[in-house]
């Protein structure tokens, strides 16, 4: 948690500063270039970050749920938004204008040490997210999104997708036509069976070996 271990009086201070907002699903929250006077924390729902290409495709870069903050880079920075988000589905966030953040921060050491850890944390999970899509081939890169979602769902041989089967494309760098033969091979080698967006893992240690 973004806020994880803080004392009660800083807590309350993080909480008047707070604005609740909600966005419908498929609304925008910020576009790539809005300035960035501010940032976010999923309290119910899903949020996509992502960019699109001179040519119109969108990549989708990152799936915020729950308690994960995103936008946060330009509060520190004064820059601009360096990409788009967007509600996946109804989503409730808290906003937390970068003005009155920076001056409780600077109040508070504690809280900058708080989203020290939770942002280094973050940036271990993108510079893997790097390595496996400009290393390792696609059968790869969903390999390895099926055990990290077996992992976050607890260890479960039943995982439950939260993004379609196209945004789950994007995500992975690939397209959906190429994502579906994966998905066809590996229910052939008796690896996953999928039923929607259900996906049992029937084999996880052959699963790993992908990786």
């Amino acid at each position: 948690m973004l806020f994880g271990g803080l004392p009660a009086r800083q807590l309350e201070d993080i909480a008047q500063i707070a604005v609740e907002k909600t966005f419908q699903r498929g609304e925008s929250i910020f576009f790539e270039g809005d300035k960035g006077i501010g940032f976010y924390m999923v309290g119910e729902g899903r949020v996509k970050i992502f960019k699109v290409s001179p040519g119109g495709k969108e990549h989708i870069l990152h799936i915020f749920g729950e308690g994960e903050p995103f936008g946060e880079v330009p509060v520190f920075y004064g820059q601009p938004f360096p990409a788009s988000a967007e509600a996946l589905v109804k989503t409730r966030t808290i906003f937390f204008p970068r003005d009155r953040f920076v001056l409780l921060v600077e109040a508070n050491p504690s809280i900058a040490l708080n989203m020290l850890a939770v942002l280094s944390m973050r940036l271990r999970r993108f510079a893997s997210q790097i390595e496996s899509l400009s290393l390792k081939e696609v059968p790869t890169r969903l390999a390895n999104y099926l055990i990290y979602l077996s992992t976050e769902q607890g260890n479960n041989d039943v995982v439950e997708l939260d993004i379609s089967k196209g945004q789950l494309a994007s995500l992975l760098g690939t397209i959906p036509e190429t994502l579906s033969r994966i998905f066809a091979k590996m229910t052939e080698e008796g690896l996953i069976r999928v039923n929607g967006r259900t996906i049992s893992l029937l084999d996880k240690e052959a699963l790993s070996e992908k990786e």
